[in-house]
């Protein structure tokens, strides 16, 4: 999935795989990754897979977690990154990286679906097997009804930020629905996602934050 590399000063001090599903990051011995230092909170951030992708998530710390230089509460996380706790600064790699697409269907603090956020490509895991004409997920209510996206990269993220999130990975055998982030699951065809994730159909019918997407495969 990939590694972190953790620097203070400019000085590498250890690097660590990213290999369970939550790592935890803090002060105190518990944690996976431990920073012994009194401006990090004692469980200051944890990461997360979710699918293909890795989130980092600050955890109420006192001092905060930063990525980019930037503060953050919960953020998708892509090759190069770096996250700051403190004066340490943690690198995040990717062994193998190719490009992909992080596509928010609703704009973030949008009240209704106002269409579709500009794509942005960053580092990911290496492409699945490529398919002559790639699905795609058409918009069936809103102010955003009719528009479509391709899912032509690995991963692509769908809904609204802060509200609900959704994932679609194209995988060799297909395309895969992961939950993300928000209370409520998404649905498909009016059945709650029960599990993490879920193998998409062609005419599947996906709603997340009040917004109904078709799924459609050639």
């Amino acid at each position: 999935m990939g590694k972190l590399v953790v620097s203070l000063d400019g000085v590498v001090i250890k690097e660590v795989q990213i290999t369970k599903d939550k790592t935890t990051l803090g002060r105190r011995p518990y944690n996976d990754i431990v920073i012994d230092n009194l401006a990090v909170s004692g469980e200051h951030a944890v990461l997360q897979i979710v699918g293909a992708d890795v989130f980092i998530e600050d955890l109420n710390s006192t001092n905060g977690t930063y990525i980019n230089g930037k503060a953050i509460k919960k953020q998708l996380l892509v090759n190069n990154d770096i996250i700051e706790i403190g004066k340490y600064k943690i690198r995040f790699l990717l062994e193998d990286s190719a490009d992909y697409e992080k596509t928010m269907i609703l704009r973030p603090g949008a009240s209704a679906p106002t269409g579709f956020g500009l794509p942005s490509s960053f580092g990911s895991l290496p492409p699945a097997t490529p398919r002559s004409v790639p699905a795609t997920i058409k918009v069936l209510n809103g102010a955003a009804a009719g528009r479509e996206v391709s899912l032509t990269k690995v991963v692509t993220t769908i809904g609204k930020p802060g509200v609900q999130v959704a994932s679609i990975t194209k995988r060799p055998s297909g395309y895969v629905l992961a939950h993300v982030e928000g209370l409520v699951r998404p649905s498909v065809n009016g059945q709650q996602l029960q599990g993490d994730s879920t193998p998409l159909k062609n005419g599947d019918v996906v709603e997340l934050a009040g917004t109904q997407m078709q799924f459609q495969q050639p």
